[in-house]
């Protein structure tokens, strides 16, 4: 893998991979297999330096770990793995600043989300940096293949970024805008100008992209196209990372004014999902990646809530299914 890709390996925002987990101690976890406890706790499983034995059962889910048996809910079982595996954390951490116990679900989904697209910005602009800094004149990690089989990759790992900031967009505007602005018609204004300023140039980068990878990466015009991407991603990421605060700063607090619900904010719940499919089936793991372990298991917190408990189910077996 590039450079960049090869540090996000390391990075406790991934899950650990299979094949880095061989020498570690095995715990074996006994549960339903479609229980939505049992995949949450998988997944949660997913993040420790541990070797993860399932046996199938129709109890509900029992961790066994050398002369140690835990049952009972499913945070009484994180609690343990942080005991015994402190590193990383799960239940540690918080969304911070003003976000609190009190927060509306989709302050919290918004949040995260945000916090997701960033770090896969920064992963992809550390990449474009790498590729522009080789010029095609070097490979980087040999995983990686040749100058044309990594743009590939490259378009690829791009591809799935720009559709779930797509989706992330639409579901601010379809649901959260909604609700902003049924309370005080302008609020999101500012939010909705911001989308579309930045639409083209989300494209027009996918566009790059594609051009790059038809060029000889031995013609000048490579390296130079290369440079380009650099920097137009570099433009994306701060322009993105702007939009973010101004809208944690400035919009998200006003959500708690609409005085909704536990029954409504489930339903925006519902309908956010609806509106991010994309994002929450085939796009899910690659999403999951870009949040550390506390905030992807609050992420998963909520998802618990969808009314499509199936929904849920099918999510997570997406996680755990490539891993386990």
């Amino acid at each position: 893998m590039g450079n960049c890709l090869g540090l996000s390996r390391k990075s406790t925002s991934e899950i650990i991979p299979a094949d880095a987990v061989k020498q570690h101690p095995t715990i074996k976890l006994y549960g339903q297999p479609n229980s939505i406890s049992t995949y949450y706790i998988l997944c949660a499983l997913l993040y420790k330096p541990v070797k993860v034995n399932f046996i199938p059962s129709d109890q509900s889910p029992v961790l066994e770990y050398k002369s140690d048996s835990v049952n009972g809910t499913v945070d009484m079982v994180l609690r343990y793995l942080d005991v015994k595996f402190p590193e990383p954390k799960l239940l540690t951490g918080t969304v911070g600043g003003w976000h609190d116990e009190t927060t509306p679900f989709i302050v919290w989904l918004v949040v995260l989300q945000h916090r997701s697209m960033t770090w896969h910005l920064e992963r992809m602009g550390r990449w474009s940096d790498d590729l522009a800094a080789r010029g095609g004149k070097a490979r980087g990690d040999p995983v990686m293949g040749t100058p044309r089989m990594e743009m590939r990759k490259f378009a690829r790992g791009y591809s799935q970024l720009l559709e779930v900031m797509l989706e992330h967009a639409q579901m601010e505007e379809r649901v959260v805008f909604q609700i902003l602005e049924k309370a005080d018609r302008g609020l999101s204004k500012t939010a909705n100008e911001d989308h579309a300023r930045d639409l083209p140039m989300m494209n027009g980068i996918k566009e790059d992209i594609k051009s790059i990878g038809v060029l000889d990466s031995g013609h000048p015009a490579y390296q130079e196209a290369l440079c380009n991407l650099s920097t137009r991603l570099k433009t994306l990421k701060e322009r993105s990372k702007k939009h973010f605060e101004e809208e944690e700063k400035n919009l998200l607090p006003l959500m708690e004014a609409a005085e909704m619900s536990k029954a409504q904010q489930d339903k925006v719940l519902d309908q956010c999902l609806d509106v991010m499919h994309g994002t929450h089936s085939h796009l899910f793991r690659f999403f999951m990646e870009g949040l550390l372990p506390p905030d992807a298991m609050h992420y998963l917190d909520m998802l618990s809530r969808c009314s499509d408990q199936n929904r849920v189910s099918s999510m997570l077996r997406l996680i755990v299914d490539k891993v386990v």
